[in-house]
């Protein structure tokens, strides 16, 4: 079975079509207006082997903030439709990620119920034009959308390119992981009997 989703989300604000393939390599191409945050998706793409295509326009006269969010709530959206009842994934999923002076881990459970706990902070207010409180805005955006539970903690590190970084590549390990088959059964993985 194709795991696949598309989402088309148009506001007042943004206008984003974004696709996935759970059962990918990392191909797509991603197209936000925002340097920084296409960098991002890119990494996302490539470490949590999904395909992974989004064309955002958004009102970036104004700032960033719309379009990161509306980009995480589609991503959050195709993710949780694409993995249908979940029978047969593993659920839950962690990594532990170093690069360079950074380490950071990410714990997420698409099980269907949201929470989010946060504790990367990213000291500089910018990574070059982004707002690095955009970094935690878009996996809030996209965890509640995935009816997820994530969990993100920074160990240490300095750069504030390098814990952007290390985030987005140890969340996308953690979503690899806990969306993968599980290859010894093919059930809901609950207790319920329902996710």
């Amino acid at each position: 079975m194709t795991r696949t989703a598309s989402i088309a989300r148009k506001t007042g604000e943004t206008d984003i079509k974004l696709s996935v393939n759970l059962d990918g390599d990392g191909a797509g191409t991603r197209s936000s207006g925002i340097g920084f945050l296409d960098h991002m998706l890119d990494l996302l793409a490539k470490h949590a082997m999904i395909d992974l295509d989004i064309q955002a326009v958004g009102d970036l006269h104004v700032d960033d903030h719309h379009t990161s969010e509306d980009i995480g709530i589609a991503f959050g959206q195709a993710v949780h439709e694409a993995l249908g009842n979940r029978a047969g994934i593993r659920r839950y999923g962690h990594f532990t990620l170093p690069m360079d002076e950074c380490l950071v881990t990410a714990a997420v459970d698409l099980g269907g119920r949201y929470a989010f706990e946060y504790h990367a902070p990213i000291a500089a207010a910018k990574i070059g034009t982004f707002d690095s409180e955009l970094v935690e805005h878009f996996w809030q955006s996209f965890a509640a959308n995935a009816n997820s539970n994530l969990h993100v903690v920074l160990h240490h590190g300095r750069n504030a390119h390098h814990i952007a970084e290390c985030v987005f590549k140890a969340t996308a390990r953690a979503i690899r992981m806990a969306a993968e088959s599980d290859p010894r059964s093919d059930a809901i993985p609950s207790t319920k009997g329902v996710l």
